[in-house]
């Protein structure tokens, strides 16, 4: 799914792959993970994590999309499969200058309503995290391929709206990006303490900041 993902933004704001250095593959948690990351011309930086476990028993992509020249909020893609379950969360959160009309996500996440959600409990970030978010879980046999369907018109129509939405500053927009990727490493999580625990604090840092969202680039 992801490669549908990353051909749908290179189709509109073209890819260049970039150096993840000594990070391009980690392990953490019984997990390995293997780290990707892009410029994505015109629009900012896009990173893959790409995580197998278990026996192969556990799957997990993370897709991120920080944008730095269009004024348009974060969006962050999770996708785990794992004993036949399959959950699919999408979240975007308020890292704009200006406000922006997501009215067209809205309308993608009403049309697959219908799917079996799931909740996603309670974070530190629930106050940027905006309504067009959504969290499913199903079984794979049963609702993989309309959660493929759903994730890509999720990402094809967030995509047509950076094209629409308005070019900013790439410093304001830094500031706000790191609302959410420092408060990350700020107040932790599952991820981000799995990370620090592998690989200490400084390291992970650096994982987040250059890799998976960017902000030391910018």
């Amino acid at each position: 799914m992801t490669d549908k993902i990353l051909k749908t933004i290179d189709a509109s704001f073209p890819l260049k792959g970039l150096d993840c250095g000594e990070f391009c593959t980690l392990k953490a948690s019984g997990m390995k993970f293997s780290l990707f990351c892009y410029e994505a011309q015109g629009l900012g930086h896009v990173s893959l994590m790409k995580a197998t476990g278990f026996f192969g028993l556990m799957k997990m992509d993370t897709l991120i999309i920080t944008p730095y020249s269009k004024d348009m909020p974060l969006l962050s893609y999770d996708r785990v499969n794992a004993m036949g379950n399959d959950t699919l969360i999408i979240e975007v959160y308020d890292t704009t200058v200006n406000k922006c009309d997501l009215t067209a996500l809205g309308e993608v996440k009403n049309k697959y309503s219908t799917l079996a959600k799931k909740d996603p409990g309670e974070h530190w970030y629930d106050s940027i995290k905006l309504e067009q978010s959504v969290c499913n879980k199903g079984k794979v046999k049963k609702d993989s391929k309309l959660f493929d369907s759903f994730s890509l018109s999720y990402m094809q129509e967030y995509i047509k709206l950076c094209q629409g939405a308005s070019e900013v500053d790439s410093k304001q927009k830094k500031l706000k990006n790191e609302l959410y990727s420092e408060g990350l490493l700020e107040n932790g999580g599952p991820a981000t303490d799995a990370f620090v625990k592998a690989l200490g604090k400084e390291k992970t840092q650096k994982v987040f900041r250059s890799i998976l969202f960017g902000t030391d680039r910018y």
